[in-house]
């Protein structure tokens, strides 16, 4: 189905009681590209209705997480709280339709009525007792809910894009609210309205709004409406195959930037294929995705996060990525003054291994220590016994070298290791404490040429000085 225009139009509509849960971030995302595969409007609705849990905090944080995976919308944003008046007005006609009812049960009677259901294990749903009763029996003056009337005869059946068909008996469904009694409209009544008058043709979200469809449709076909396309996604679980909780990763997107140091475009790549597949392809890039991406790719099964695979991937990312801009990220990560162009020039070496932002960072940090360097327990450890005699041998010999290149250092290195008659390990060992402070960096040559001829020898020289000089 398609607007009046022909075009699709999607919707990603998350409540702003928190940050964007990654499966939120999925479901924007699915929005997004079938929207964009299509040629169609992706469309972004703020559901604030619950205007005590709904924070402009979440809000700026939803946002911003959005903007961060790249995904940008088509028109200005709709905020639902702004959006009362209409939802009122649809509930009004429903009700002079005679497609909705005033009830006024009180919360004492609801509460019995559930109590006798419990107690008869039926299943706990309204009665319909006000559905055909004459308001004129009521108090005067009593508080009132207005209720959709549902149909009470046949089945409902959406053949959902993901799930298939589906049926469910309408005796399944209850006159459920339209309008509180302060007159404030239901979540089921606003999503519907909204929907409908922001165009919206295809309803792609988590698989738990199923049954919602259902209890959504009738308002469709009581005002006459055109109904969307359903598409309700398989949830995503832990990699246990447990609800996908915190210890599993459910986090914000914010989280997986600041904390965890990865890129977009990994987290783009990873929530598209989980849950969505092409082949065996795994790497696929925004515009690859966009090309390739439809509901026919979407599984039946609940996918499993996986932190390992999303770690994999953004190293895949960090090797593609510009050096330029890797050091910009690094750079803010470093408590250290830190020099950009002299990140950028480590980066082909820095981010071979390195699985996150913070890896990077780790690994440069180096660059940017003063002397004397502050050893790690390990390698002040390489360092101990012949080791200081030995890196003022490797000092001097390097002094004397012209040509300070990888090549030549690597050919001096061994010619001295040949000498002393010791594997290249033996010198390299002790030259990384020295240089590093760690016992893990790039390649030890790189490693001298990052820090250039002078600091290089000078941390040589500071480390292999009696402890009384140093």
């Amino acid at each position: 189905m398609a607007s009046d225009s022909g075009q699709v139009v999607t919707r990603f509509a998350p409540s702003p009681t928190g940050f964007l849960h990654i499966g939120g971030a999925r479901t924007a995302l699915f929005n997004w590209l079938y929207a964009r595969h299509h040629g169609g409007k992706a469309l972004l609705r703020i559901e604030d209705t619950d205007r005590k849990r709904s924070t402009p905090e979440a809000i700026d944080a939803i946002l911003d997480g959005l903007a961060w995976l790249g995904l940008d919308w088509d028109e200005d944003v709709v905020f639902q709280s702004e959006r009362g008046a209409r939802h009122v007005e649809v509930a009004e006609q429903l009700l002079a339709a005679g497609h909705a009812y005033k009830c006024y049960a009180t919360t004492e009677e609801l509460e019995k009525m559930r109590a006798a259901q419990r107690a008869a294990k039926q299943p706990l749903r309204y009665d319909g007792r006000w559905r055909d009763r004459d308001p004129a029996d009521a108090p005067a003056g009593a508080p009132y809910v207005i209720r959709l009337k549902t149909p009470e005869d046949g089945e409902t059946a959406i053949d959902d894009q993901v799930q298939g068909r589906v049926t469910v008996r309408n005796a399944e469904l209850d006159d459920y609210i339209l309008l509180r009694a302060d007159g404030t409209p239901t979540y089921m009544l606003a999503v519907v309205v909204d929907d409908h008058d922001m165009g919206v043709t295809h309803v792609i979200r988590g698989d738990d709004h199923l049954n919602n469809a259902f209890r959504q449709l009738p308002i469709y076909h009581a005002m006459g409406w055109a109904e969307p396309t359903y598409a309700h996604i398989p949830l995503i679980h832990g990699s246990d195959g447990a609800k996908l909780s915190k210890r599993h990763g459910a986090l914000g997107a914010e989280t997986y930037r600041d904390e965890f140091g990865v890129l977009p475009e990994a987290l783009f790549n990873y929530l598209l294929r989980l849950g969505w597949g092409h082949g065996d392809r795994e790497e696929i890039d925004r515009d690859e995705a966009i090309a390739l991406f439809d509901l026919d790719g979407v599984g039946k099964s609940p996918s499993r996060f996986d932190l390992k695979k999303l770690q994999n991937l953004n190293g895949h990312y960090i090797r593609t990525a510009d050096d330029a801009r890797l050091a910009r990220l690094v750079a803010e990560r470093i408590d250290l003054p830190t020099d950009e162009g002299l990140l950028t020039d480590a980066m082909p070496v820095l981010k071979t291994r390195a699985r996150d932002l913070d890896e990077l960072a780790e690994g440069a940090a180096f660059l940017f220590k003063t002397r004397p360097l502050a050893l790690t327990e390990k390698a002040a450890s390489l360092l101990e016994g012949d080791a200081r005699a030995i890196l003022h041998q490797i000092s001097a010999r390097l002094r004397a070298e012209n040509n300070w290149t990888i090549e030549a250092l690597e050919a001096t290195t061994k010619s001295l290791a040949e000498e002393l008659e010791l594997g290249l390990g033996k010198l390299a060992q002790p030259m990384r404490a020295a240089l590093t402070g760690t016992t893990t960096s790039p390649g030890i040559f790189d490693v001298l040429v990052l820090l250039g001829r002078e600091e290089a020898l000078a941390r040589l020289d500071a480390q292999a000085a009696p402890a009384s000089e140093r």
